[in-house]
């Protein structure tokens, strides 16, 4: 089984050929997923509450995540805190969920942040998404109903898009004019050799 790995900025359409792919019939693990479902974890709540106070829990004593996403965001040194808590619990899951689809020929690990925290080396092939950042920045805007400055916030924790696409075995682009079925389908073709 094929290790792939797919990544892109906020913004570059990520969920959505995910999406394409799993109709495809293609095992897509999806780590901000699995990440939001452990904030529900009582341990990791407690890490949390232990390095970062109360600010990130709203008043039934849940992780808020939108309070969190601003501390992290904005505080780099909690953004470490937050993914080496995270990170780890995450991978696991992963590993687990390898497991289950060993005998397919590729499965799909989508992550915004694969190059941010050098964890491309885990797998055997890379497909980055890109597309223009005002056409991503408009795209979070409308998603999240965030402002333009919290978004540049986010997409300053980020390593610049070129460069992953360089990285990259396989670039998918994501801009509105080109088709991205075809891209998938070609991508999907190799992949399956």
């Amino acid at each position: 089984m094929i290790k792939v790995a797919l990544t892109g900025n906020i913004g570059s359409g990520k969920s959505i050929v995910t999406r394409i792919f799993r109709t495809m019939g293609v095992p897509v693990f999806i780590a901000d997923i699995e990440a939001r479902m452990l904030y529900y974890r009582e341990d990791v709540k407690e890490i949390i509450r232990q390095k970062l106070g109360d600010r990130v829990f709203d008043s039934d004593g849940e992780i808020d995540t939108k309070a969190l996403a601003d501390v992290i965001f904005s505080d780099k040194e909690a953004l470490i805190t937050v993914n080496n808590i995270i990170h780890p619990l995450v991978y696991r899951e992963y590993q687990n969920w390898l497991d289950l689809y060993r005998n397919e020929p590729y499965t799909i690990h989508e992550s915004a942040i694969l190059y941010e925290n050098n964890l491309i080396s885990r797998y055997d092939k890379v497909i980055v998404v890109t597309a223009p950042e005002a056409l991503r920045l408009r795209r979070v805007m409308e998603r999240d109903g965030v402002t333009g400055e919290e978004v540049r916030a986010r997409m300053a924790n980020q390593w610049p898009e070129e460069e992953k696409a360089k990285r990259a075995d396989f670039v998918i682009i994501n801009d509105g004019e080109h088709f991205l079925i075809p891209q998938i389908l070609e991508i999907d073709k190799t992949l399956r050799g």
